[in-house]
């Protein structure tokens, strides 16, 4: 009984022997800086004369009470023993919690605009422990009630509504050395829940409230963010948005919201996006606008808001029972979430932006040699940590949309709906939806969960076309393929469009939806039809599944690449294009050109967005060194050209600006973002503001052309956390090897930066116009990789080996550097080694593009 770690037939032989009822969580915050005091006393039924343990990992365990006779502390730093169990058991520890800085457990951070200090939990895989000793495991759901003693002027939540303080003894001392009264909330018990959804938020945050009717009455709505930030908090946004997602899910779902009341929080240093704290939701703060953002994040904060209130029903009010199912977790809120957007919000083409952005991330993911069946096999916490990736998320959801219409929407609600009704409040496993389905609908689901779910990998699908003479198609197929290592040929349900050019404009004139299996599938329907211009396999993006275009499609596509009226298959042949392009099938300067020629005149905003990151990646990653510098020019005046041409105040100028100000290095080009930075150029409609003024200052920083102490003074201008965060990106962005030494060491060395400080110094590390500035680390990355993935949380250790690896070095000798240490570290932790793994994977794409692009 050793060890931080959770093995799945672990956590399967204490649920057996165990069966928990309740906790009584009491937290005291105003005993110092570094460290809290935690008792949790639990109530369970056990085997009699077993043993077990509960989780814990903090500072100290100081107490240990069984059935009200202490016994002495058996803790070896994450797991403390609890033996002699009786029927009915009352186990009582008392502990000291350690404030986090790393995103995990209970996380500290003092406002610099302010010197206020904000706590908030984040629980999600296995950190209730690091706040409060727990059985941490989701199928042991309890009702739990905390009592939090704080400063008496914070705001404190948890998961039920906020009780009337009352006066505590105790007082407490803030940053500035000030004392100041505290006080007792006791919350009411929760439902039954499992831990990870457990939430503490206490601080001086600003509050706004609304409320909500819902099918079981009226439900409290609060969005609460942090004093400084509250004059960009656009809350009624926030509350609109949550009251359609309401009204739509208990309609979709045939169920009342299941708890109190409904709290949003944004908070600083969050790790992702958000988590579905049951009824005390916490959010990146990134999502408070304090400057102008691409539509493109705005839709996206949406969806996080719909993705999360999707949680409170599948996720929380019926759990999975282990973590193999995480995906399924998750892919139902991207599912629901988008289908909320599209049909309750203004967003109605929500599913174009799914398939822009997150199928594009699963396609990415599922490539990799880490790639996995959507359930995968989690044998412990260590696995489950590494799975929140693009096959849970974005690959689980798109499988999930095609099984919809596999069953039909109708028979897909009404299996949901009886899924809720039956296992409200309980745990299950993926058997027990897929049966509620199979009722619903008629179909035996368990082929199209093993073709689907059990196997990993994506197939291509790609056109063939025979014609005659006068230009008929006499034979159409579909061929698939799929990889030597991952051979799995799906079914998929899918429509072919028929595009013809009338003009400028490619028109669909014709649309056939059928059934593709195995190798090959004739389309019978286009026998006999004039060969169109542009002939488009998986139009309206119904299948999971890479596409490419015939000869004369792709021809028409690099011509005309302004030609669609519709975003949709704009989108997806710009994908067919990049997919080509990383599989080196299309040369890295075709692809930008192409690129280039479609930015003029798109207001698609997450489209834009990911053709910019594509061409950019084009352009620095999978373009041959010996054509780099032209190309790179090339884009660099073609975005240059297209900011200064944008429609005034739109949201391609403000994209296409950043975009440029990333690539600005020539002296012409830099004296134009010193010029926009300083006000002696203005761009009509380009508002310079806090967030525009960094990305122009780190510009020039990259460029050489600002030093430490012009950062320093953006920085007195900006003096709040972001602020901090934008400035350690732009020294660490600096191109002298002093700087970037600094940079090293601030996140290598040294374990006190948070957790956003990190990602934002990695950041401005990578970035450089002159690589030969990382040749250094390429050796020093592989050297310290192993005792900073041991030494650090699992968060922060993924951060740094992801953020820190020289990918702008990307070429043959890192390639090989990087399989050299997977060959002589294949016993290392499996984590790192995916991490390690991954980034190879994406080197040796990328010199394969670059051989494949020298040669055109």
């Amino acid at each position: 009984m050793t060890g931080s770690n959770l093995t799945r037939e672990e956590a399967l032989e204490r649920s057996a022997n165990i069966a928990v009822d309740s906790y009584d969580i009491t937290l005291n915050l105003t005993t110092g800086a570094e460290t809290f005091t935690t008792s949790s006393t639990v109530r369970f039924s056990a085997t009699p004369g077993s043993e077990t343990w509960l989780d814990f990992l903090g500072e100290s365990v100081d107490r240990v009470v069984v059935g009200g006779e202490d016994i002495a502390v058996e803790w070896d730093g994450a797991r403390v023993r609890v033996p002699n169990l009786a029927a009915e058991n009352e186990v009582r520890v008392d502990a000291v919690g350690r404030y986090m800085n790393t995103g995990e457990g209970l996380h500290r951070f003092v406002d610099p605009a302010d010197n206020e200090v904000y706590l908030y939990s984040q629980f999600e895989v296995p950190d209730a422990r690091r706040m409060y000793p727990v059985f941490e495991q989701p199928d042991l759901k309890a009702s739990f009630t905390f009592t939090v003693t704080a400063p008496a002027r914070w705001q404190v939540l948890s998961n039920e509504p906020t009780p009337e303080p009352q006066p505590a003894e105790t007082t407490y001392t803030g940053p500035n050395g000030e004392t100041e009264p505290a006080a007792t909330w006791r919350f009411g018990a929760t439902p039954r829940i499992s831990c990870y959804i457990t939430a503490l938020v206490a601080g001086p945050y600003e509050k706004y409230t609304d409320e909500v009717t819902s099918r079981a009455g009226t439900v409290p709505l609060g969005v609460y963010c942090r004093k400084s930030l509250a004059p960009h908090m656009d809350a009624d946004e926030i509350f609109d948005i949550t009251k359609r997602g309401f009204a739509f899910f208990e309609n979709e779902f045939d169920q009342p919201y299941p708890f109190t009341k409904y709290d949003q929080i944004f908070t600083p240093e969050y790790n992702m996006g958000a988590m579905e704290n049951a009824g005390c939701v916490t959010f990146t703060e990134m999502y408070v606008f304090r400057a102008k953002v691409s539509e493109a994040i705005i839709e996206r904060r949406a969806l996080t808001v719909l993705h999360e209130l999707a949680h409170m029903w599948f996720g929380n009010l019926v759990t999975m029972k282990w973590w193999n199912d995480l995906w399924l977790n998750e892919s139902f809120a991207e599912w629901a979430s988008t289908t909320a957007q599209a049909e309750a919000t203004r967003w109605e083409s929500a599913w174009t932006t799914f398939g822009t952005s997150e199928k594009a991330w699963a396609y990415r993911q599922d490539q990799l040699s880490s790639t996995h069946p959507i359930v995968a096999p989690i044998r412990d916490l260590a696995d489950v940590e590494v799975n929140f990736d693009g096959i849970t998320y974005a690959k689980g959801a798109s499988v999930l949309k095609q099984l919809v219409a596999y069953v039909g929407r109708e028979s897909f609600t009404a299996g949901l709906r009886a899924y809720f009704a039956k296992y409200a409040w309980q745990n299950t496993t993926l058997p027990q939806l897929l049966g509620e389905l199979e009722s619903t609908s008629g179909r035996d689901l368990s082929s199209w969960s093993k073709q689907w779910l059990e196997t990993a990998g994506v197939n291509t699908l790609r056109p063939v076309v025979e014609i005659d003479g006068s230009g008929v198609m006499t034979r159409v197929l579909i061929e698939q393929s799929a990889t030597n290592e991952l051979p799995t040929l799906r079914p998929h349900r899918l429509a072919v469009g028929c595009y013809r050019l009338e003009g400028d404009t490619l028109v669909r004139t014709q649309r056939v939806e059928l059934d593709v299996t195995g190798e090959s599938t004739e389309v019978t329907e286009l026998v006999g039809v004039e060969q169109p211009d542009l002939l488009l396999v998986n139009d309206d993006d119904l299948a999971y599944a890479k596409i490419r275009l015939d000869e004369r499609s792709l021809a028409t596509a690099i011509a005309h690449p302004r030609a669609f009226t519709s975003s949709l298959p704009r989108a997806l042949v710009l994908g067919a294009a990049w997919d080509m392009t990383r599989d080196a099938q299309m040369p890295a300067g075709d692809f930008v050109r192409m690129a280039l020629a479609t930015l003029p005149g798109e207001d698609d905003s997450t489209l834009l967005r990911t053709l910019l990151g594509q061409m950019s990646a084009a352009a620095l990653t999978y373009s041959a060194p010996a054509k780099r510098e032209k190309l790179v020019a090339d884009v660099t005046a073609g975005l240059r050209s297209l900011a200064e041409e944008a429609e005034t105040g739109s949201d391609a100028q403000l994209q296409l600006v950043q975009t440029f100000a990333s690539f600005a290095q020539s002296e012409e080009d830099v004296a134009f973002v010193r010029a926009l930075l300083s006000g002696e150029r203005t761009l009509d409609g380009l508002t310079v503001d806090t967030e525009m003024r960094w990305t122009l200052l780190t510009s020039l920083a990259v460029a050489g052309a600002a030093d430490a102490a012009e950062i320093d003074a953006e920085l007195t201008r900006d003096n709040t956390a972001t602020g901090a965060e934008r400035a350690a990106r732009a020294r660490a962005a600096l191109p002298t090897s002093e700087a970037k030494a600094a940079a090293w060491s601030s996140v290598v060395n040294s374990d006190e930066l948070a957790n956003q400080t990190i990602a934002e110094t990695a950041a401005g590390f990578g970035h450089v116009h002159d690589v030969s500035l990382l040749e250094p680390y390429v050796e020093k990355y592989f050297a310290m990789a192993e005792d900073y993935w041991t030494g650090r949380t699992h968060h922060i250790a993924e951060l740094g080996i992801s953020s820190l690896f020289p990918m702008a070095l990307a070429g043959p000798q890192l390639l090989d550097a990087a399989q050299q240490w997977l060959s002589s570290h294949s016993d290392s932790p499996a984590g790192l080694v995916r991490t390690v793994a991954e980034n190879r994977d994406a080197v040796a794409r990328a010199v394969t593009a670059q051989e494949f692009d020298a040669r055109a």
